[in-house]
């Protein structure tokens, strides 16, 4: 199977960036030109700070991209996983407007083994930053709520893409109860399959 076809799948090429538990390692690949030109046509403004690419769509496109932690102006930015892709932005804001939010701080209140490992995708979000650049404005602060509350199903189902499933148990759950999903293509644009996804492995 090939990164393209799963595109949570991990990358060993260039820009492998590894956090500091046992799986939670997320590694990305490099973002070319074209990466960066299609991901600034899906946000509607220039691509700022991009790393690389941690989750395709189906046909290549990006569909999660990994953020310097400070941007080239200086701006502290703390979600190291941003949401590019249109459809999954708007299947997550539809989530979020249906209410399910408040459904699952419920069910953080309640189930402490869901907790405990929404805690623990904090910890990995953070270290995996840390890993990048320790920046001393947003220390201890990861994304979407998390460690105790859900804030963002954007930023987490963008972790949860990044680093495959059993990490965020919530970005887990927005992706199981989306309409959208990443082994089926819904660019306006699709990219050409294959050009920049890794080899298929063994």
């Amino acid at each position: 199977m090939t990164a393209r076809e799963h595109p949570d799948h991990e990358s060993t090429g260039a820009g492998a960036s590894r956090g500091s538990e046992a799986g939670t390692s997320v590694t990305y690949e490099a973002a070319s030109e074209r990466d960066i030109a299609v991901v600034s046509l899906q946000l509607g403004r220039p691509a700022r700070g991009v790393l690389g690419i941690a989750a395709r769509c189906a046909c290549g496109n990006p569909t999660v991209v990994v953020t310097a932690p400070r941007l080239d102006d200086g701006t502290p930015f703390p979600t190291l996983f941003y949401l590019t892709h249109p459809a999954a932005t708007i299947a997550m804001s539809r989530l979020e407007a249906e209410g399910l939010m408040a459904d699952w701080q419920s069910r953080l209140a309640e189930d402490e083994a869901l907790a405990a490992a929404y805690r623990r995708a904090h910890n990995a979000y953070v270290a995996q930053r840390d890993a990048i650049e320790r920046v001393d404005e947003i220390a201890g602060v990861s994304a979407g709520g998390m460690p105790t509350r859900v804030k963002c199903l954007h930023a987490l189902a963008a972790h949860a893409l990044a680093a495959g499933p059993g990490v965020n148990p919530v970005g887990d759950l927005a992706l199981a109860a989306s309409s959208w999903g990443p082994s089926v293509c819904e660019c306006a644009d699709p990219g050409p399959v294959g050009a920049n996804a890794p080899a298929a492995e063994a």
